[in-house]
């Protein structure tokens, strides 16, 4: 019994070294080595090449690096009678919380405005803004988004989160379903989208939900890429409904250099770098579900193929 890992980001030997470090005793195999199929019960996988799962005839588990699983329900050809996992990682919750939070601040405070004006040599000063002055709406209120909330309401910001279902946090309104997606977006004026990316959730960011948020409302994507339509975020950029986007995701990455996005004004960028799975905080997940495999034992973090996450 081994696990074999299927990523093309060239990180395979990291997280093969982090493995066998862990767990001496476990074999672990990279796909793109000669190594024996039959063998295989587990594969660990990040955005893997789609149809490579059909190669294992005994494969037992699909585990995924991250948080994220669309690219896994994206492979039409993989194994769909296999239970998917993911990770559940406090560490990786926390980072993203740092890198929302920081965004907000910049925003706040002008820094990425002030940073053009520099290379311009423009000596501006502008009204700051202050935590009051903002609510902060959280699209996709599950783990991460619950995390990012309860940071925020420590810094003192006015929070409340959106989910398919009613969440119960102190000091965070919560609305739920789609007939208070209205009521939420309306008092949101800063909008962080942490939402899974499913066949419901393909394209939300888009004018019919932008029109629905306060004019000079911001937006904030790290979740995928596939949330945003990207027509319908410069229109509403350019017709000043929006103020601002900062973007860590893209449909495509890394972003084509003739994409709009790089060269706009009012679009802050970063390199799907928001969050990334760690090694240390990971690795002991997958080992403790490839011994449950082992025993025949429940998985943990199991995805629901109904919902996509």
């Amino acid at each position: 019994m081994a696990i074999v890992i299927i990523r093309q980001d060239g990180k395979i030997p990291i997280w093969q070294e982090a493995l066998k470090k862990a767990a001496p005793q476990i074999v672990v195999y990279s796909y793109l080595e000669p190594h024996p199929k039959e063998e295989i019960i587990m594969a660990l996988v990040w955005k893997h090449p789609k149809g490579q799962l059909m190669d294992y005839p005994n494969l037992e588990c699909i585990a995924c690096s991250g948080a994220g699983v669309d690219f896994i329900f994206e492979d039409m050809e993989r194994p769909k009678a296999l239970p998917i996992t993911r990770v559940v990682d406090t560490m990786l919750a926390k980072d993203m919380s740092e890198h929302v939070i920081a965004v907000i601040f910049s925003y706040l405070k002008y820094l990425g405005h002030y940073r053009v004006d520099q290379m311009r040599k423009i000596w501006k000063p502008m009204q700051y803004r202050r935590i009051k002055d903002f609510k902060v709406g959280i699209l996709g209120f599950g783990a991460l988004g619950s995390v990012l909330a309860e940071d925020l309401v420590r810094f003192g910001f006015r929070v409340q989160g959106w989910s398919k279902s009613t969440k119960s946090l102190e000091n965070i309104e919560s609305f739920a379903g789609l007939d208070q997606l209205s009521a939420f977006l309306a008092t949101t004026e800063i909008l962080v989208c942490l939402l899974p990316l499913t066949d419901d959730t393909v394209g939300i960011l888009n004018a019919s939900l932008f029109e629905q948020l306060p004019k000079g409302a911001y937006i904030i994507n790290v979740a995928r890429g596939g949330h945003v339509v990207d027509a319908d975020l410069i229109e509403y950029l350019e017709n000043g409904h929006l103020s601002g986007a900062c973007l860590d995701v893209f449909h495509e990455e890394p972003l084509p250099t003739d994409h709009p996005f790089w060269e706009h004004d009012k679009i802050h960028m970063t390199p799907h770098y928001a969050s990334v799975s760690d090694t240390e905080s990971v690795v002991p997940q997958i080992i403790e579900n490839f011994r449950r495999l082992q025993r025949g034992e429940p998985l943990l973090n199991v995805v629901s193929k109904e919902k996509g996450y």
